[in-house]
């Protein structure tokens, strides 16, 4: 058999990772669901906010690449969009994190967490947005989803998660608890988009100053050490999980992106570079580990779900990790891709693409597949490829006008 290009490599992960948004998603909803777990014949009806968006970039990319029909997709969103807006429960306009597929009601991701999660709105509305700019005909389907988009985009009250004007804004606000959980949003983390959509809100936004004042006072945001022989200007020691260069950025453009605080390019490259040394070097002599096979990210675990990083290290290999890094290292996501599809192939990929994690030492492959891991590999190679979702994103006026007010500048921004 006649080795796999690179094209045919990458193809292969994209289009099968997509098949989990459009093959998987809720039959209800259309929203996609938080997981699938191979063997189990009653698929949970929990479906989550934050992953539907990143599957609605998913389905963008499908539909440039030739894999999706077009209108078929602008059905399916606009079927997905009616749930959202007319079914779903709403808090001041702001999702909760986990809602039921079926009947749109919240379903409580902890005691006190059963109202809107405002982090998982922004990736919802990141996903949404991107869909937007690219549905752009002048055919009554597509005015119809973008004015859908838009009344979404508009209802989200922002600013009400900054609490009367406050330093920060806070993630979680509850019907029946209010701001018990008291989590305000402090850096650095994958929550840069949430205050870019936030200074970007067309009806409530915040001030920028919850962004000088709050994300960028937490105590992980500013690093500026050096790990393995890598400067990393941002984030906690040796960078934390790789999520982190992921989630905000499968819309927001980071080539080029600064303010007064960072390049973020280089943030993330160093990020991902220093992940991979470590994974290279292998300081606890995990069976696998080396330059063709590495990425700490959040996953499944044996046991359970963990936050896997340099620092917090148990053997376990994210495939989402290097797969979602493809833009800021090619070659050596590449050779992660090569095998995941070759040595591994038999069991790193299920019915839905990657899956989501593996521990060669303790000879364990995840039975699953997680929304929050199988869109960023679409959305993120797509950029890495093309630039696709970065350029639709960034072409967003209120976008644009955002990022400005809270002193960005970038290349892109036209």
């Amino acid at each position: 058999m006649p080795q796999l290009t690179d094209d045919d490599l990458l193809d292969r992960a994209q289009r099968e990772c997509l098949r989990f948004f459009w093959e998987f998603g809720h039959p209800v909803s259309f929203m996609a669901r938080d997981r699938f777990v191979a063997g189990d014949t009653a698929q949970d009806d929990i479906v989550t906010s934050g992953g539907t968006g990143m599957g609605v970039m998913a389905i963008v990319v499908g539909v440039e690449r030739g894999w999706l029909e077009r209108e078929a997709a602008v059905e399916r969103l606009t079927k997905l969009l009616h749930f959202v807006l007319y079914t779903a429960d709403h808090f001041h306009g702001v999702l909760p994190h986990f809602l039921s597929g079926t009947t749109g009601k919240v379903v409580k991701f902890g005691r006190k967490d059963d109202g809107g999660d405002i982090v998982e709105t922004s990736f919802l509305l990141q996903g949404f947005l991107t869909a937007r700019q690219y549905f752009d005909r002048d055919a009554a389907d597509e005015r119809l989803l973008r004015a859908m988009i838009d009344q979404l985009w508009h209802d989200v009250e922002w600013s009400w998660h900054a609490r009367d004007g406050g330093n920060a804004l806070t993630w979680h606000w509850s019907p029946n608890h209010g701001w018990a959980l008291n989590h305000e949003i402090h850096g650095w983390n994958e929550c840069l988009i949430t205050y870019v959509l936030a200074a970007s809100s067309p009806e409530y936004p915040i001030a920028p100053r919850a962004y000088h004042e709050g994300f960028v006072q937490g105590r992980d945001h500013r690093n500026g050490r050096v790990w393995y022989d890598i400067e990393l200007p941002l984030g906690p020691a040796y960078g934390g999980p790789l999520f982190f260069t992921h989630y905000s950025f499968l819309g927001l453009d980071p080539r080029g992106l600064s303010d007064r605080y960072a390049d973020y390019w280089v943030q993330n490259t160093a990020h991902v570079r220093i992940n991979l040394a470590h994974c290279v070097r292998n300081p606890h002599g995990f069976k696998g580990y080396g330059e063709a096979c590495w990425g700490l990210s959040a996953s499944d675990e044996p046991g359970g779900y963990g936050v896997h990083a340099p620092d917090s290290d148990n053997g376990v290999i994210s495939p989402t990790a290097a797969l979602s890094s493809y833009p800021y290292a090619p070659e050596q996501a590449l050779a992660a891709l090569r095998t995941f599809a070759g040595r591994l192939d038999d069991r790193a990929w299920g019915p839905y693409g990657l899956v989501d994690a593996f521990d060669e030492t303790r000879d364990w492959f995840a039975k699953t597949h997680l929304a929050i891991d199988q869109g960023p590999i679409v959305a993120m190679i797509e950029n890495g490829r093309s630039g696709l979702l970065w350029r639709l994103f960034t072409s967003a006026p209120e976008i644009r006008e955002g990022l400005r007010r809270l002193g960005f500048a970038s290349p892109h921004l036209g």
